[in-house]
């Protein structure tokens, strides 16, 4: 991580609403610390970009045991709603290629979402009126903590704040039916970017993580990231082979196999369906799918 061996003890940094402002925290059992006194900033991004100075900060004000506030008595946000870039990996686990009935990728497949595409855990998924194919995909977020260009796999982790749980929410018809492929179009509508519920800034392998997606209670995804073709170092090195880091950027890993449109018949999201992803270490987010409601206006 983007910090010095002293500084090893885990946060789980949170984005929360109380008494009618949005602030940073870390969430420690059923309380959450405030920071925004401590670092002086009330965003993730901004924070980020404090480096190891502002996790310092961070630190010392839980280990203060001040300014603690309970955990039912806040609202839980995407831990992160305003990065420069949300970038996702495609195809990054064998099995998944296969249901997709395309080739085992030779090197990361990436395309994007934007950040107007961000919820938080527990906000609804909205179901746009022009898709009948929503589909479900767990995925493993990276939070980008330093940032950089042409970084090299043995120095990525480095450049990690942590991890967070993502929904990587596609409209298979807008995918994969219209002209040319359009992967951004399916994946970036509204609220199809679900986040949280916190940035988890040291776990014990990233590469070890078990992974679940449950929809109506049931079960439809559950894999380990261990099943990766391109593990975080290699995806960084890439990325940043391409574009400039930025701290706040966030990258989704890939989902594992189990998808709705690898099965027959199809199986997906609608209105009034609940589902959750959860990963080790990391916790979990539950969103429940409404509709669209268009105004004739």
């Amino acid at each position: 991580m983007f910090r010095s061996p002293a500084m090893r003890a885990a946060l789980r940094l949170v984005t929360f609403e109380s008494g009618g402002s949005r602030r940073i925290g870390a969430q420690v059992d059923k309380e959450v610390v405030d920071l925004a006194k401590s670092v002086g900033v009330t965003d993730m991004r901004s924070f980020l970009n404090l480096g190891s100075a502002g996790l310092k900060q961070a630190q010392d004000a839980v280990n203060s045991g001040k300014n603690r506030i309970a955990l039912k008595d806040v609202t839980i946000k995407a831990p992160i709603d305003n990065p420069e870039k949300v970038i996702c990996v495609g195809l990054n686990y064998v099995d998944h290629a296969i249901e997709s009935n395309m080739a085992i990728p030779t090197e990361p497949v990436l395309f994007n979402k934007f950040a107007s595409s961000i919820v938080g855990p527990n906000d609804v998924i909205v179901k746009p009126a022009t898709t009948e194919s929503l589909d479900f995909e767990a995925e493993l977020a990276i939070v980008i903590g330093k940032g950089g260009r042409n970084i090299s796999e043995a120095d990525a982790l480095q450049h990690v704040a942590g991890y967070t749980v993502a929904h990587d929410v596609s409209a298979r018809d807008w995918q994969l039916k219209k002209p040319g492929g359009q992967w951004l179009s399916g994946k970036t509508f509204d609220t199809f970017c679900p986040l949280g519920p916190a940035i988890v800034t040291e776990v014990s392998n990233p590469s070890n993580l078990g992974i679940r997606c449950i929809l109506n209670g049931t079960t439809v995804q559950n894999s380990n990231t261990n099943q990766f073709i391109f593990h975080p170092p290699k995806l960084i090195a890439y990325i940043s082979a391409i574009v400039t880091l930025k701290p706040g950027d966030v990258i989704l890993t890939g989902t594992p196999p189990g998808v709705g449109f690898g099965r027959n018949p199809p199986l997906y999201m609608k209105a009034g369906d609940k589902v959750t992803v959860e990963i080790d270490e990391l916790g979990s987010i539950t969103n429940t799918i409404v509709d669209e409601v268009r105004s004739s206006l």
